[in-house]
């Protein structure tokens, strides 16, 4: 199983993405859990949903492209880009908080997937980007459009256009990392939680509607879908490609 998820006795639900091997990478079993995880939190009643990766060595590395290498056009790729943005604006809009907690470095979509998150909690030490420019495409998942709503616009275009990886304080005086923790991850995320696990639901759920009223009325969905298409059109050029067969190859994956 790429995925676990838990029901904590604190009131909230913790999902880890279990493929360390792969730097904790998103293949189509990770999205059946993702989708699985927000769907349970909307029915079970849980006041928080925090995300996470096995190990300690990344939080996620994007799209696992040893499986998405097989997508080639852009009537290939469309299909996945798009269900993982429909996954990720599920995230943007559930009624209670969401935590990324990031044990480890984050790049490609594990950024777009982190900033889906309300909260995102970093170890102090790793690094994160948004490192899809390298790879000659775009954020695909709908995320540089979440990004934009939550950052301040010059911060967000640069983390984008620069497509580097960041120290975590960078991140956090940027706005994009909300605190950096050194002792156990889970310890120190129930306690970044704490007081909202102490609020009834009806609570939390009444001001996540703030937001998320907001981003119906503003269209979030249609603005990360035509996201998604754009990168959907990069997807098959051959400068992608070509990225992606020579990380294949360094990787010692087969295609």
């Amino acid at each position: 199983m790429s995925f676990s998820l838990e029901f904590r006795d604190k009131g909230y639900m913790l999902f880890t993405i279990k493929r360390n091997e792969k730097r904790n990478a998103i293949n189509y079993e990770v999205m059946e859990g993702l989708t699985e995880a927000i769907e349970k939190s909307r029915q079970f009643g849980v006041k928080a949903l925090v995300i996470t990766g096995e190990g300690d060595r990344a939080f996620c590395s994007g799209g696992d492209l040893s499986v998405f290498h097989l997508l080639h056009t852009k009537e290939d790729a469309y299909p996945m880009l798009s269900k993982m943005a429909g996954i990720l604006y599920s995230l943007v809009t559930l009624p209670l908080p969401t935590i990324a907690l990031l044990n480890g470095t984050v790049i490609g979509g594990g950024c777009e997937l982190a900033a889906a998150c309300d909260f995102r909690l970093a170890k102090k030490g790793i690094k994160a980007g948004f490192v899809q420019g390298r790879q000659a495409i775009t954020t695909g998942w709908g995320g540089g459009t979440i990004l934009a709503e939550k950052l301040d616009p010059a911060f967000a275009l640069k983390l984008l256009m620069d497509s580097e990886q960041h120290p975590a304080e960078i991140l956090q005086q940027g706005g994009f990392i909300d605190a950096i923790y050194t002792g156990d991850p889970l310890a120190e995320c129930e306690a970044f939680m704490d007081k909202m696990l102490m609020k009834e639901a009806g609570v939390l759920h009444a001001y996540k509607s703030i937001w998320t009223r907001k981003w119906h009325d503003s269209n979030l969905r249609e603005r990360m879908e035509e996201e998604v298409r754009s990168c959907a059109l990069l997807w098959e050029s051959e400068a992608h490609h070509e990225h992606v067969n020579k990380f294949l190859k360094k990787t010692g994956n087969k295609q």
